[in-house]
């Protein structure tokens, strides 16, 4: 997961930090000194991190930081600032043309960077908040790019334009927005051609594209994993064409994180959205301080909540019932399926987990206790059983989980762990009673969102 050695480091920095009842100057240096090195080891901007070290230290060596009632909480409290001010301080949206008039984006972007699935996330993300976008597919050159656009536009329900492969991307592009206004669009998102590199064809076609079409919003789609590299591409684009605002993908992936802290600071141009997971829904508007707040161990509770409002439908008849079985210790093994369906729709148990405050240093030990395997086992055994099995686990017996193990592949030692564990759970529920659902949103849950644990 993106930053997770950066948040380790910084957290075992501030918690040293915290441990102190008084700071001297020279404490804050040291400290200082280990996040420096943590920021380049995540690949950040050298120039990047010198500037933002400084700006650090010089607000946190005053007499009034030093000789407060908490100096290690106020010198972290000085770092997420800055570290939030490094990001873009206030999170920037896409801005749209005023009235029904039309607003065309051009995505842009590097082969191999994710352009072409961002580009079909963005359009689903619009489409969810009332705009009607056309997706164009300008890419004439790389095998299978119209394909590909085309299947990820049916999967988030947007219309897709194309002209095939024996038009130029400008032609393509002025058809599209003729099409768009006999058709009630009123966004149009132009997929363009990447490059395996930055070369003069690749600039020059967007050029044209810039000059021949009224282009409202330019973004460009930058692989995180690529650290530095991403963002010396992103200040070639905005030299060379011109680039309003920029999505990174596969910032979920073994990434330091670099690109993230040090993009903005470089190019001056604001992340919109950034990409976490390979499904279509996963593509986050970026907070900078919600990104600041993941970085230093301080969790993301917003996010989570939103993730569970937004992305994860639920029957509200469902859920009352699921909360009050909580309650009375009846949660079957049908609500155990219900909450694996929901913890996967919000990216998993790692990605919860990684959002919750505190979590971020222990993410290693608890990462290598989560055995996704081992919950896909649970899942088979659960799959395995009748309907009646799972609404009454009082009936399965030796023959009938003999019977489930088989179906699920599994050895019976594992089925007779699993029940175990599950009854555990039950009378641990009934004993507690339950959270109430005003109050939490339902039994450990986040929306009306429940973990399977």
């Amino acid at each position: 997961m993106a930053f997770e050695s950066l948040t380790d480091k910084l957290s075992n920095i501030f918690k040293n930090l915290r441990g102190k009842g008084r700071l001297t100057e020279e404490d804050v240096k040291t400290a200082l000194k280990e996040v420096k090195m943590a920021l380049l080891e995540a690949d950040v901007n050298f120039k990047v991190v010198k500037q933002f070290i400084s700006t650090v230290q010089e607000r946190a060596v005053g007499s009034d930081v030093l000789n407060g009632l908490n100096p290690g909480q106020t010198v972290i409290k000085i770092v997420n600032e800055e570290m939030i001010a490094l990001m873009g301080s206030e999170t920037t949206q896409i801005a749209y043309q005023p009235g029904k008039a039309i607003t065309v984006i051009m995505m842009s972007g590097l082969q191999g960077a994710g352009k072409t699935t961002a580009t079909a996330k963005l359009a689903g993300k619009m489409k969810l908040k009332g705009k009607k976008p056309l997706l164009v597919a300008c890419d004439i050159y790389r095998p299978a790019a119209i394909k590909q656009l085309q299947v990820n536009g049916e999967k988030v329900q947007v219309d897709v334009f194309s002209m095939g492969e024996n038009h130029s991307p400008v032609n393509i592009a002025k058809a599209a927005i003729e099409h768009a206004q006999k058709n009630g669009h009123d966004v149009v998102i132009l997929d363009t051609a990447g490059r395996l590199h930055i070369d003069e064809d690749m600039m020059k076609e967007l050029q044209e594209i810039k000059s021949n079409v009224t282009v409202h919003q330019t973004l460009l789609v930058v692989d995180a994993m690529t650290g530095q590299d991403a963002v010396n591409v992103a200040k070639e684009f905005d030299e060379k064409v011109g680039v309003d605002g920029i999505i990174l993908s596969k910032l979920d992936g073994d990434t330091r994180g670099g690109a993230a802290l040090s993009v903005k600071a470089v190019t001056g141009k604001p992340i919109l959205y950034v990409g976490m997971g390979e499904k279509l829904s996963d593509l986050e508007q970026f907070y900078p301080d919600r990104m600041a707040s993941r970085i230093l161990g301080m969790g993301d509770v917003l996010s989570l909540i939103e993730k569970a409002q937004n992305e994860i439908e639920i029957d509200e008849d469902k859920s009352k019932k699921m909360a009050s079985n909580m309650k009375k210790g009846k949660f079957d093994f049908e609500d155990y399926l219900e909450s694996m369906k929901q913890m996967k729709n919000m990216g998993g148990l790692s990605s919860i987990l990684s959002m919750l405050p505190g979590m971020g240093a222990k993410m290693g030990d608890i990462s290598s206790m989560i055995d996704d395997k081992q919950l896909s086992q649970f899942e088979a055994i659960v799959l395995s059983m009748t309907p009646e099995e799972r609404r009454s686990p009082k009936l399965l017996n030796p023959s009938r989980k003999h019977r489930i193990a088989r179906g699920a592949g599994v050895d019976i030692a594992i089925v007779n762990r699993f029940i175990k564990q599950f009854e555990q759970g039950q009378k641990m529920m009934k004993q507690m009673g339950g959270f109430s659902k005003k109050r939490h949103g339902g039994f450990g849950g986040l929306g009306g969102m429940r973990f399977p644990f």
